[in-house]
C-alpha cells in the first residue's frame, strides 16, 4: 500500500459527476498521474536524466514492474486514469496525452493520435480533431475516427463501467445513452460525428475549455468494432501503442507486454519504448517491493514500481546511503489533504468556530505525523502549489507553522465559547499517513492548546468513506483528501465547492454544502475559457475567495518518493503524474 493516494493506471475510487477524488486515501496504481522537492516538482535525479545507472539509454532488455495492486479491468472503457495512465498508456493511445517531460513542463496536454490538442468553437461547445496519417493497430490495420467514436460509446455500456464519468455529463445525449450493445439503431451518439476517417467532432451540452485534458483518458483510445469481445476484451485489447498484451493473468495480477511492430515513432513523439519486454507483477507487499528494489539483485536491477512509495522508516535508511539515494525519484501530484467541516452540524455552523480551528492547527506537527517534511509539505491553499492548477499563494488565517492558539481563543470567545468547547473529529483507522490516527492525534494536541477538546472517532476504510461522504451521515469535522484527474483547478474546485454537485443520494464531496450562486457562475465562466493559462489565474482567484469562508482547512500536500533498480535509466517525473513515467524508462 502506498503512503499517499494518487491516481493510478487503474484507479478505483468513489466519485460523482466527474469528481476526481481519491477519497479512501489509497493508491491503486500509479506511475501515473499520478507522483521534487523543488518548486517545479522534479528531483535532481530526474533533471539529470538518469538514476544510479550511468550512460545513455538504449533499446532492448526486459523491464520488470513490481506492484502492490494489480492493474485490473485492463479495458480502455473501464480504466480510470489521469493523462492516460502509466502502464495503460503503453498499450492505449488517445487523442491527446500528457507531455512526457520533467516538472512543470510535464503538466501540459499535447497531441497523441490527433494532430493538435483540438479546435474549439467560439463558445467551446464543439471540439474538432484530425487524426495523424499512418496510424495502425498491432495487426497492421488502420486506426480511424470511427474506431475512436466506437471506443467512447462502449464506455457507456453498463457492463463496462468504471471509467471517467465526464463524457456522460458533457456530451449531448450522453446522460441517456446506454452503449452500443443496447443501441438498436446502430448509429451511436449523434453528438460524436466522424465526417471522414481522419476527423472526429464532439458536440457538448455546455462550454468545456478543458476538453483537451479529458481527451487524454483511455476512453478516447480507438477500439475496432470487429475485434470487440465485450467484457473479455480486457484479456487482449487491440493495441494502438508501442506495446501489445501478450498475457494477462488473474485480472492484472501478471501482465506481460511485448513490442507492437506496427507502432511507429514517426507518429508518436511522446513514448520512447526502450525495453523489448515489460513484465508486470502485482500482489506484492510494499515492504518487499522496496527491499527488492533496494537490493537490485538479478532481474530486480532492471525493475521499477508504479504504485509503491517509500515510507518514513525506509527513507531514514536511504538518507544515509548516497548510492541508494541517487536511485530515489521525487515528485508532486496535485493533491491536498485537508480538514473538512459540515456547517450543518453545530458548532461548525458558526464561521468563527471554523476560523478558530484554522488558527489553532499546527501544520508542523501535522507534517511530522504525515511522515515528515520529506514526504509532506504544509498547505494553506486548497489548490495544490503548482502553476497549472492556478496556485495563488494566500493564507486567510495566518497562524505560522505552529499555529496561533491565542488568536483561536479570541475567536472562540467571539463565537460564544469563552471557556472553549468539545468537538468530534472523524478519521480513518488505516495507517495511510493522510487521514489516519497519527494526523488526527496531531490535530487533537494542537487544538487542545486553544481550549478545543477533540474526541477522536476512528472508522475502518470502507465505513469511513460511506460515512463521511454521505449527506445523511456526514459528521461535523473529518479528515479528507482530494486529487485532480488532470492538472487544472476545474476538477479540483468544482466537485468540492460547486453547489450543483451536491449529491443527496450518493457520494457527496461538497462537505461544506456550499451553494453560492457567484461561485457557481464563476465556475461556469472559467469553463468557457480555452486559454488554459488564463483559466488557471481565475481558478486561483476563486480558490482564495472560497478559502476565506473556512469550509476546509488545508493541511498538507504529499510528496512522492520511489526507488528504481540500479540498471534503470531515463527517469522522467512530471507534475501531472508526480511519479516515474514508464514510457520513458530504459534498462540498457
Amino acid at each position: 500500500m502506498s503512503r499517499h493516494p494518487l491516481p493510478g493506471s487503474a484507479r478505483r475510487s468513489v466519485r460523482t459527476r466527474g469528481a476526481a477524488a481519491l477519497v479512501v486515501s489509497l493508491v491503486l496504481a500509479g506511475g501515473l498521474a499520478a507522483c521534487g522537492p523543488d518548486d517545479n516538482g522534479s528531483s535532481d535525479t530526474a533533471k539529470s536524466g538518469g538514476t544510479g545507472a550511468s550512460g545513455a539509454p538504449h533499446k532492448g532488455g526486459t523491464l520488470t514492474v513490481l506492484n502492490a495492486q494489480p492493474t485490473t479491468d485492463f479495458d480502455p472503457a473501464r480504466l480510470y486514469t489521469s493523462g492516460g495512465g502509466n502502464i495503460p498508456s503503453l498499450v492505449f493511445r488517445t487523442l491527446t496525452t500528457r507531455a512526457r517531460e520533467n516538472g512543470a513542463a510535464g503538466s501540459k496536454v499535447v497531441p497523441d493520435l490527433a494532430t493538435d490538442t483540438g479546435t474549439p468553437s467560439k463558445n467551446a461547445t464543439v471540439w474538432t480533431y484530425h487524426l495523424k496519417k499512418g496510424l495502425k493497430y498491432e495487426d497492421g490495420s488502420p486506426i480511424t475516427s470511427a474506431d475512436i467514436k466506437y471506443g467512447i460509446e462502449r464506455s457507456f455500456a453498463g457492463e463496462l463501467s468504471g471509467g471517467a464519468p465526464y463524457l456522460r455529463d458533457w456530451l449531448i445525449g450522453g446522460a441517456d445513452y446506454q452503449g452500443p450493445y443496447k443501441d438498436k439503431s446502430g448509429k451511436g451518439l449523434d453528438s460524436i460525428e466522424t465526417p471522414d476517417d481522419l476527423t472526429i467532432v464532439f458536440h457538448l451540452n455546455k462550454p468545456e475549455g478543458e476538453f483537451p485534458f479529458l481527451a487524454t483518458q483511455t476512453q478516447f483510445a480507438p477500439v475496432p468494432k470487429a475485434k470487440d469481445t465485450g467484457t473479455k476484451y480486457e484479456n487482449h485489447p487491440v493495441s494502438s501503442g508501442p506495446y501489445k498484451v501478450v498475457t494477462n493473468e488473474n485480472d492484472g495480477e501478471r501482465i506481460t507486454l511485448a513490442r507492437n511492430s506496427n507502432w511507429s515513432a514517426a507518429t508518436d513523439d511522446q513514448r520512447k519504448a526502450y525495453p523489448d519486454k515489460i513484465d508486470v507483477r502485482s500482489g506484492l507487499d510494499s515492504a518487499v517491493i522496496n527491499q527488492r528494489l533496494s537490493a537490485s539483485v538479478g532481474k530486480d536491477a532492471a525493475a521499477i514500481t508504479t504504485d509503491t512509495n517509500l515510507g518514513p522508516a525506509e527513507l531514514a535508511k536511504v538518507t544515509g546511503d548516497k548510492k541508494l539515494a541517487s536511485r530515489v525519484g521525487t515528485g508532486h501530484f496535485g493533491y491536498t489533504n485537508y480538514l473538512a467541516f459540515n456547517p450543518k452540524v453545530k458548532p461548525f455552523d458558526n464561521p468563527k468556530v471554523r476560523e478558530a480551528v484554522a488558527y489553532a492547527v499546527n501544520r508542523t506537527s501535522v507534517v511530522n505525523a504525515a511522515g515528515g517534511s520529506a514526504l509532506a509539505e504544509p498547505a494553506t491553499t486548497f489548490l495544490p502549489d503548482q502553476k497549472s492548477f492556478g496556485y495563488t499563494k494566500y493564507d486567510p488565517f495566518p497562524a505560522g507553522d505552529s499555529g496561533n492558539p491565542q488568536k483561536a481563543k479570541e475567536l472562540l470567545k467571539e463565537a460564544g465559547y469563552p471557556k472553549g468547547l468539545t468537538i468530534t473529529l472523524y478519521h480513518n483507522n488505516a495507517k495511510n499517513f493522510a487521514t489516519s490516527p497519527e494526523v488526527a492525534t496531531a490535530l487533537q494536541d494542537a487544538l487542545a492548546k486553544a481550549g478545543i477538546k477533540v474526541t477522536l472517532k476512528g472508522l475502518d476504510s470502507s465505513d469511513y468513506s460511506d460515512t463521511v461522504y454521505s449527506v445523511k451521515t456526514e459528521p461535523g469535522a473529518f479528515l479528507a483528501g482530494w486529487g485532480a484527474d488532470w492538472p487544472s483547478g476545474g476538477p479540483f474546485l468544482g466537485p468540492i465547492f460547486d453547489g450543483r454537485q451536491i449529491v443527496k443520494d450518493g457520494y457527496n464531496f461538497n462537505s461544506g454544502r456550499l451553494n453560492d450562486p457567484s461561485v457557481n457562475k464563476e465556475i461556469d465562466e472559467i469553463n468557457k475559457v480555452t486559454d488554459l493559462d488564463e483559466a488557471a489565474k481565475r481558478w486561483g482567484a476563486l480558490d482564495k475567495k472560497i478559502g476565506e469562508q473556512a469550509l476546509t482547512v488545508p493541511l498538507f500536500h504529499p510528496v512522492y518518493k520511489r526507488l528504481v533498480g540500479t540498471d534503470v535509466k531515463n527517469v522522467v517525473i512530471s507534475d501531472w503524474t508526480g511519479v516515474l513515467d514508464i514510457s520513458q524508462v530504459a534498462v540498457k
